[in-house]
């Protein structure tokens, strides 16, 4: 590593060793999930077992040093869906395909459009309100949430294309109460106490996937004006939020039973107009296969802007060759200061209550050497 170049903590979010977000369920939880989908539990005994495993995950983050901890998304079944159908306006609806993945396909469910979009009170917030509490003073409890743009992108399936247009026959104002929505539940999130807020983002991933846009191409959509739509709705998301609330951004490329979606593809096609978004603090970008490829497009990043290199797979419990990392990471000083480096995985364990095909110990073990790694850079 380039020994010149002075090491300096951060302290705030991004941080040098961080997480995505989900953490593999716990067998208790699952189970308890699974007895109230059959009725067996009421929601008040379901409450009580995510409680519990929430407060037990939130110290394990902090024994293994993590400066920003999560809820792991305990309460969740999916990383976006949840949080959409917290909306008003947007329902839980079962259709004919799940999401198509590397041998794999998802649970059948949407979120589809029953009336206009608005935030009066978000079920999330208390869940933050939760975490707050069992996180204490001496970390910071993180919040995250799906990007507004991955909301536009739901309805813009086909399965949900006719209810869609059906509510909002005109686009911009789809695309307006979107962003009002978002901005309602990111000041409630605030009011309860959030200063750290994570955007999960897949849209990019597909957005410079090469069969993605092969289709789109196809189908007479520009992925250009499609990515611009895109970051304009996240923007302005974004815009005009407390100074002390930082806002970061995950790009996945498909995370489901340690699988991956579409065929892959650099982010040079999007970099530019991704990494022009305005007021995230930080990008939390997945280089963990050849898929992503190389680092170049990270000359586009804003000077106050840190990179979290996902150089480390959750999808597998093997831990990666340190002297590759540390080749990685020189590679990356290329286009960015090594002072504007983070690590992490590349995504969270367990993107959906399924899970990636690893164990929780092997998810831990896995952290311990992200963290080991930065400790020897920075520390």
């Amino acid at each position: 590593m380039n020994t010149q170049i002075k090491p300096k903590k951060r302290t705030v979010t991004p941080f040098r060793y961080d997480i995505v977000g989900s953490f593999l369920r716990p067998s208790v939880l699952k189970e308890a999930r699974l007895k109230f989908s059959n009725g067996e539990i009421t929601a008040k005994q379901l409450k009580e077992v995510e409680d519990a495993e929430i407060i037990k995950l939130v110290q394990k983050q902090k024994e293994i040093g993590l400066q920003a901890v999560t809820d792991g998304e305990f309460r969740r079944s999916w990383w976006h869906l949840d949080f959409f159908w917290g909306f008003d306006g947007v329902e839980r609806t079962i259709i004919d395909q799940g999401y198509q993945f590397q041998g794999a396909e998802s649970r059948p469910e949407t979120a589809r459009l029953t009336g206009k979009i608005s935030c009066s009170s978000h079920p999330f917030v208390p869940h933050y309100a939760f975490l707050k509490e069992a996180a204490g003073e001496d970390v910071i409890a993180r919040q995250s949430v799906p990007a507004a743009a991955q909301f536009l992108f739901e309805l813009d399936r086909a399965e949900n294309q006719e209810s869609t247009k059906a509510v909002y026959p005109n686009r911009e104002e789809l695309v307006s109460d979107i962003a009002k929505a978002y901005k309602a539940a990111i000041l409630a999130f605030y009011e309860a106490g959030c200063r750290s807020i994570q955007f999960d983002d897949c849209t990019w991933g597909a957005l410079c996937d090469e069969q993605f846009m092969a289709i789109m191409e196809q189908a007479g959509v520009s992925v250009a004006e499609y990515a611009k739509e895109f970051a304009k709705l996240n923007e302005a998301v974004v815009s005009d939020l407390p100074e002390d609330l930082v806002v970061t951004t995950h790009v996945c490329r498909g995370n489901y039973v340690s699988t991956y979606a579409g065929v892959g593809g650099g982010y040079e096609p999007i970099a530019q107009t991704l990494l022009g978004i305005d007021n995230y603090s930080g990008y939390y970008l997945e280089f963990d296969t050849e898929r992503a490829g190389d680092f170049k497009p990270l000359r586009f990043l804003k000077n106050n802007q840190q990179v979290v290199l996902g150089l480390f797979s959750s999808k597998f419990g093997e831990l990666e060759s340190k002297e590759d990392i540390l080749k990685r990471i020189e590679e990356a000083t290329q286009y960015v200061d090594l002072n504007r480096i983070c690590l992490s995985p590349q995504c969270g364990f367990a993107s959906t209550e399924e899970g990636n095909h690893l164990t929780e110990e092997q998810q831990w073990r896995k952290l311990a050497f992200i963290k080991e790694i930065a400790d020897e850079i920075w520390e």
